[in-house]
Formats: C-alpha cells, sequence, structure tokens
C-alpha cells in the first residue's frame, strides 16, 4: 500500500499535520546555528551578518532538524506546513517511504560506480526509464547532479549538433549559475555582472510574455534574432519560475518551436521546475503541443537526492560521436544512490498518481487563493498551474497610491517580507521575480487539502500585515 493510500484521518497521516509555533522564529536554537552559518559559510544572497542576527529584534529564517511529508520541523521544535519544498525539489515530499526503503536498500548495495566507464546497473535502468518518458521513441540521456548540469549539456549538445554558438534566452529567466547557464540566465543583472567577462558573448535575450500583446511583441524580437543565422539553440521556460511564475498565451510555445525549427536551431526547453507534474503535466512542453529537441530534468527528479537528466532525440545526441573524444560528464553523475531515488520518484507518481493530483488539486488552489484575496480585498494576481503557484505583490500597487514605477519600487523585497510573516505563522514559502516581488508556492504533490485551506485563510492576514 502506497504512503497516500494509508487509511487515516487527516490529523494522523504523516506529514500531513497542520502549523505548530512554539517559539517566534527564529527561536534561540535556530538563531544559534545562523550565527555559525555566518561565520563559516561564504556570504552569498541577502546577507545578514553574524553579529546582526544577535540582535533581538532581527529576524531571518530558521534552520531545518527534520522533515516529513509536507511538514518541517525546526532545531526549535516548531512544526510548519511546507509550501517551499527545497525550491521544488521534494516533489512527493520529504522521506518519502518508498523512496526511503529504496534508497535504505541501494545503500547496502552499492554507492559508487566508475561513470560512464563502469556504469551501475541503477544507471542504465533510469536513462532506459528517461528515454521512454520523451515524447518520441529512441531519445538518450546525459545525466547530471544539478539542473545547472543538464542545461550545460543541453546548450554542449546544441553546438555540437548545429555548429552555431549563439543561444536565444528570455528574460527574467534562471537556468543555473554556472557558467554555461549563467550565461543564458537574465533573473537578476547581479548573478551576470562580475562574471560577464567569462561568459558565452553570443546570447540574446528577449521579453518572455505574459499575455498575447508581449507575446507578439517577443516572438518578433525573436525572428528577428534567429534571422541573424547564428544562434543554435533558444532555451524556454515553458512557465517562468524564479522569474515570477509567469504563465505565457497557449499559444507561445507552439510559435516559438515553429521560428526555432525554420532557423535551424535546437529548442531546449528547461522543465526543472515545470515537468514531472509540478506544473500539472509530465512536461509543460508537450501538453503545449510541442516536442522539443531537447528537455532539461531536476530538481524533484531524485526524491531529495541530487540527481538531473538532459533528454533529447537521438539524433540530435548523435553530435556527441566525434572524431576525437568528446564528454560531459563528473565523477557523481549517475550515482547509484540517486538514480535509485530517481527510479523510486518515478514510480511514486505513477502509482499514486500524482501528476493528475497536480492539476487538479492545483487548479482548486488556485482558484482558493484568488478567492481569498479577492474576499480581502487584494488586488493582487494570482498566477500559475499544477502546485506551481505565484502572487505578485506589485501587480496591486499602481492604483491610487502612485505612478505605476514607483509603486513597483514600493513592492520591492515585499515578498520576502510576507515570507517571513507565513513563516511565523507556520508556512516555508520562497519567493521569486526580479525584484523579489513575488511570493512563490510549490508544494508536494502529495500535501493534504487539510494544510493547503489553512494556509489560504492565514494569507490575507499575513498580508495585511505587511501591507505598505
Amino acid at each position: 500500500m502506497s504512503f497516500s493510500e494509508i487509511p487515516l484521518p487527516p490529523e494522523t497521516r504523516p506529514g500531513c499535520d497542520l502549523p505548530v509555533i512554539q517559539v517566534r522564529p527564529p527561536g534561540p536554537q535556530s538563531r544559534t546555528w545562523l550565527i555559525r552559518h555566518a561565520e563559516f559559510a561564504a556570504p552569498m544572497g541577502q546577507v545578514i551578518e553574524a553579529d546582526e542576527l544577535r540582535r533581538p529584534r532581527q529576524r531571518s529564517g530558521v534552520v531545518y532538524s527534520t522533515a516529513f511529508g509536507a511538514n518541517v520541523l525546526d532545531v526549535d521544535g516548531n512544526r510548519y506546513v511546507d509550501l517551499a519544498a527545497g525550491f521544488g525539489a521534494q516533489l512527493i515530499g520529504h522521506r518519502h517511504p518508498h523512496v526511503a526503503r529504496v534508497l535504505a536498500l541501494q545503500s547496502e548495495r552499492l554507492t559508487q560506480a566508475l561513470g560512464d566507464v563502469y556504469p551501475a546497473e541503477a544507471k542504465v535502468a533510469l536513462c532506459e526509464r528517461l528515454t521512454r518518458l520523451f515524447p518520441e521513441p529512441g531519445a538518450q540521456v546525459i545525466l547530471g547532479q544539478s539542473g545547472a548540469d543538464a542545461v550545460s549539456a543541453a546548450l554542449k549538445t546544441a553546438v555540437l549538433a548545429t555548429g552555431k554558438p549563439g543561444v536565444l534566452a528570455f528574460r527574467g529567466g534562471y537556468h543555473g549559475l554556472s557558467y554555461g547557464p549563467l550565461a543564458v540566465t537574465s533573473l537578476r543583472d547581479g548573478y551576470r555582472a562580475p562574471f560577464a567577462a567569462q561568459l558565452n558573448p553570443s546570447v540574446r535575450f528577449v521579453p518572455y510574455p505574459g499575455d498575447v500583446e508581449a507575446m507578439d511583441q517577443s516572438l518578433e524580437q525573436a525572428r528577428f534574432e534567429l534571422m541573424r543565422g547564428d544562434v543554435g539553440a533558444v532555451i524556454v521556460e515553458p512557465i517562468l519560475g524564479r522569474g515570477g511564475v509567469l504563465v505565457p498565451p497557449s499559444e507561445f510555445l507552439t510559435e516559438l518551436a515553429g521560428l526555432t525549427k525554420k532557423s535551424g536551431a535546437l529548442l531546449i526547453a528547461d522543465e526543472i521546475w515545470t515537468g514531472l507534474g509540478r506544473a500539472g503535466e509530465l512536461f509543460s512542453s508537450q501538453a503545449q503541443g510541442v516536442t522539443p529537441d531537447l528537455v532539461c530534468l531536476g530538481k524533484g527528479l531524485g526524491g531529495g537526492l541530487p540527481i538531473s537528466a538532459c533528454v533529447g532525440r537521438r539524433e540530435v545526441m548523435a553530435a556527441w560521436r566525434q572524431a576525437t573524444e568528446v564528454v560531459h560528464t563528473a565523477t557523481f553523475a549517475g550515482a547509484p544512490l540517486a538514480c535509485a531515488t530517481a527510479i523510486a520518484t518515478l514510480d511514486v507518481l505513477r502509482r499514486e498518481r500524482l501528476i493528475e493530483r497536480s492539476a487538479t488539486l492545483g487548479a482548486e488552489l488556485g482558484g482558493w487563493l484568488r478567492a481569498a484575496l479577492e474576499r480581502a480585498g487584494l488586488p493582487y494576481e494570482v498566477r500559475g498551474r499544477g502546485m506551481m503557484w505565484g502572487i505578485d505583490l506589485a501587480s496591486g500597487e499602481a492604483d491610487a497610491e502612485a505612478e505605476h514605477i514607483g509603486a513597483r519600487r514600493g513592492a520591492r523585497g515585499r515578498a520576502a517580507q510576507l515570507a517571513q510573516a507565513l513563516l511565523e505563522r507556520g508556512y516555508i514559502t520562497s519567493t521569486g521575480g526580479g525584484e523579489r516581488d513575488v511570493l512563490v508556492l510549490t508544494p508536494p504533490l502529495t500535501i493534504a487539502e487539510e494544510q493547503l485551506e489553512a494556509f489560504v485563510a492565514e494569507l490575507p492576514r499575513a498580508l495585511q500585515a505587511v501591507a505598505p
């Protein structure tokens, strides 16, 4: 019997509990651990110094202790409902029993093979499973350890197959921070600027469309860039993820695929966020009527362990067969533990019908969010699909208070304030958008309806608490 079929009432199902906050986060234990982290980990992102954390009123984050399903406990004993799920990586929840059993069994047999020279049976089995997911028969796979690895593999494959170094990407996109993916990432200037001189100079960006008018402009600019003749790859997220959960018009991907094929370039679908049911479909690109040349998978693929994949057409992958040795691999690419948990994750998605659940429950969640904000008189835009939703806190700020640009500046960072307010109420969320003005929800596909309903009820109160 699978985890989702255990016949227990909601209040006793493992991982399906509502929040319990015993001490306002961060509590004393979390604060101690965060001070140590600030001392020894290199400073990155929104930095809070160790001496700031020692101040009584400074509030920032918590430290995880343990987790199961959609529940996380911090080191102070607070229990949260996890609506971030490791930036979407805990696709089927923390420590899913089937994944945990497979991991334990594999750890008793083999933890490391010899990469591509002498692969583990788990790697071979996973590659076979992934090719069966691809919309066309005969696909082949390159495994990696992160989403950025998968994007790097796709970009390399494209230049081998086409001989063209140029890449067309989209503003607001996020594909990873290693050098290849960073070159096609434009979410924030700070990610790229210090390293710009070392990035591919043949990358051009066009706007990512959120409506039909913007789509027409985006496709026209894409057509112009593709006409130059040096673009070998077009990389696109079917739904803009960290860029703010921006859902394009339904015909956008089909039109873009047509332009890409006509130019002789390859279409790379970055499904690291949207794939495997996160957005309610196995592949969002396929649901939009498109079969990309290459699909990048990651995040939830490993059931909590780091693994990724670039899956593509056989004739495209054949470009790796060169006169001299050309490879894209790493010591731990295709490691048996992660391959085994990836197979287990694919099993859980199928057996528990979680992709279908993501589509149906996700549609309900979107309706609940919109209705709750409307009842509270909060004009923020809600957008998304499946179990991938964004609440744009800049969308309702341009009315009576200020001019549009000034209002959007006022919303800068508001999502981070909202995330903190929700954390203090027992809900873990993340933020997105170039100005961090979008609250992002990517809960496990196994989350209980009761947990989502409780969050929706709490959201308007948290929003009002951070209102300008």
